[in-house]
C-alpha cells in the first residue's frame, strides 16, 4: 500500500537522523533496580534505573499498594461512567478535597477537580478557560501537553522567550484581549530548572491574567510538606491555576487541578475532558490517599532529605567536561551533549554496563540539545550513585568524538 510505504520511509528517516524511540518491557515493579527486555521475545536483564519520575519510590511502597488493592476489593476496578453520570464516588471526593486543603494556603476558596492524566487535566483546563476572546502567553520550554491545551482553545497565543519576565511583560502591555492567561510549567521536565513564579504571579495580577501553574515535576518534591511549587515560593492568589501530577512523585496516576471553586465549577460545566472521560478507578484515589499520607507526614520529610542528599552527592561528584550539567536543584539532572547520535551512543554505553539513562532527543528538547536525562529517587542507594558517576565521569573523558 502507498499508505503504508509512505510511513515507512518518514520511519526510515527517524531512524537515519538518530530519533527513532523504541519501548524497552519492564518485568515487575518500578523501583530503582529492575529486569527489563531489551527486545521483544529477549531476555530481561538487570538495570539500574536513573529514568523514573518516581522520585520518592511510592510506586512499590506497601502502604500505597495495599491501598491500592484495598480499594479493588471494596470498589472494584473501574468507576463505570463519567463523573456527571453516576462515576464519582466517595473516593474521589475525598481525594479531591484533601489536595484542596493542602492547597488552600496558596489559593482563597480553594476546590479540586481529579483527571486521569496531568495531559488531560492541561487539555481540559486550558481550553475551558480559554477561548478565540483571549490571549494566552507561554513560555518556550513549556510541556507538549500545554502546547497542545492552547492549541486546542483556539486561543491566540504569543510565546515568550524562556524565563524573560521583561519580554513577558511587554506582551502582556501590548495585549488587547478580552481575557488573558500566562501557561508554564513549574519545574521544566527536561532541564530541571525552576519557573520564575512569584514573577509571573505578579505580571498576572497586574494584568488581570490567570496563571496556570502545571507542577508536575514539583509536587511531592518542593515545598513544606511536599505541597509543591507554590509552597516552594510561598505564593498566594486567586489568579492561580495549579495542576499536581500524581503519577510522578505520589508514584500513582492522574492529576488533579486547584483553583478558586468558582474555576472548578467551571471545569465542571465546561471541560470537555472531564465531562466526557470515564472517571478514574476509585481505587486509584485510595492508592493516592495513601501516598498522600506519606509525603506530607514525617517520612514524607525523610524521603525528601535523603533525595536532596543523592542529588548534592551526583552533582559533587560528576566531571563532565565536555559536555555540560544543567542546573538544578530537583531529581532531574539533564547532562547536555548535543549531538542526537552522540547522545545515544552514550546512553548505549551506560547501558551495555546495566545503567538505563534516558537520551533525549528533538522534538522534546531544541536542535543541538540532546542530552541525558538523569532522574534520581529516594529509592536509591549512594554506592548507586557513585556507580553512574564513576560510569559517566569515564565515558566523558573520552572526548566528544571518542566511541564509547
Amino acid at each position: 500500500m502507498d499508505l503504508l510505504n509512505d510511513l515507512q520511509a518518514r520511519l526510515d528517516e527517524l531512524q537515519a537522523q538518530h530519533l527513532r524511540r523504541t519501548r524497552r518491557v519492564v518485568e515487575g515493579p518500578c523501583q530503582s533496580q529492575l529486569r527489563v527486555r531489551q527486545a521483544a521475545g529477549g531476555a530481561a536483564q538487570p538495570m539500574l534505573a536513573f529514568c523514573s519520575n518516581d522520585y520518592l519510590g511510592l510506586a512499590a511502597h506497601p502502604a500505597v499498594v495495599a491501598a491500592l488493592v484495598q480499594g479493588a476489593r471494596e470498589l472494584g476496578a473501574g468507576s463505570g461512567a463519567s463523573a456527571l453520570i453516576n462515576g464519582h464516588n466517595l473516593a474521589h471526593q475525598r481525594l479531591e478535597q484533601r489536595f484542596a486543603a493542602l492547597q488552600a494556603a496558596h489559593i482563597p476558596s480553594c476546590a479540586a477537580l481529579l483527571f486521569g492524566t496531568g495531559y488531560l487535566a492541561n487539555l481540559a483546563v486550558i481550553a475551558a478557560l480559554a477561548d478565540r476572546q483571549t490571549e494566552i502567553f507561554s513560555e518556550r520550554l513549556n510541556h507538549a501537553s500545554l502546547i497542545d491545551g492552547v492549541r486546542l482553545s483556539g486561543a491566540r497565543c504569543q510565546i515568550y522567550a524562556h524565563a524573560d519576565l521583561a519580554a513577558l511583560e511587554n506582551l502582556l502591555r501590548a495585549s488587547q484581549a478580552a481575557r488573558k492567561m500566562i501557561v508554564t510549567d513549574a519545574v521544566f521536565s527536561m532541564d530541571g530548572e525552576l519557573a520564575p513564579l512569584p514573577g509571573l504571579l505578579a505580571l498576572a495580577q497586574a494584568h488581570g491574567a490567570w496563571l496556570l501553574v502545571d507542577d508536575a515535576h514539583g509536587f511531592g518534591v518542593l515545598g513544606e510538606r511536599g505541597r509543591g511549587s507554590l509552597a516552594h515560593h510561598g505564593l498566594r492568589s486567586e489568579h492561580l491555576v495549579y495542576v499536581g501530577t500524581m503519577g510522578k512523585a505520589l508514584g500513582v496516576a492522574g492529576a488533579l487541578v486547584a483553583a478558586h471553586d468558582t474555576v472548578i465549577e467551571w471545569l465542571v460545566q465546561r471541560a470537555r475532558p472531564y465531562v466526557f472521560s470515564t472517571a478514574p478507578p476509585p481505587a486509584l484515589a485510595m492508592a493516592l490517599e495513601a501516598a498522600l499520607d506519606i509525603v506530607t507526614g514525617a517520612h514524607g520529610d525523610a524521603l525528601r532529605a535523603r533525595l536532596g542528599q543523592h542529588i548534592a552527592r551526583f552533582r559533587g561528584g560528576l566531571e563532565v567536561s565536555p559536555w555540560r550539567l544543567l542546573p538544578s536543584i530537583t531529581p532531574i539532572q539533564p547532562i547536555v551533549i548535543g549531538d542526537n547520535e552522540r547522545v545515544m551512543a552514550v546512553a548505549l554505553a551506560l547501558q551495555e554496563q546495566g545503567l538505563w539513562v534516558a537520551g533525549i532527543r528533538p522534538p522534546t528538547v531544541p536542535a543541538g540539545t540532546a542530552r541525558l536525562r538523569v532522574t534520581l529517587t529516594a529509592g536509591h542507594e549512594a554506592a548507586q550513585i557513585d556507580r553512574l558517576l564513576g560510569a559517566l565521569n569515564a565515558l566523558a573523558a573520552r572526548g566528544p568524538g571518542a566511541s564509547p
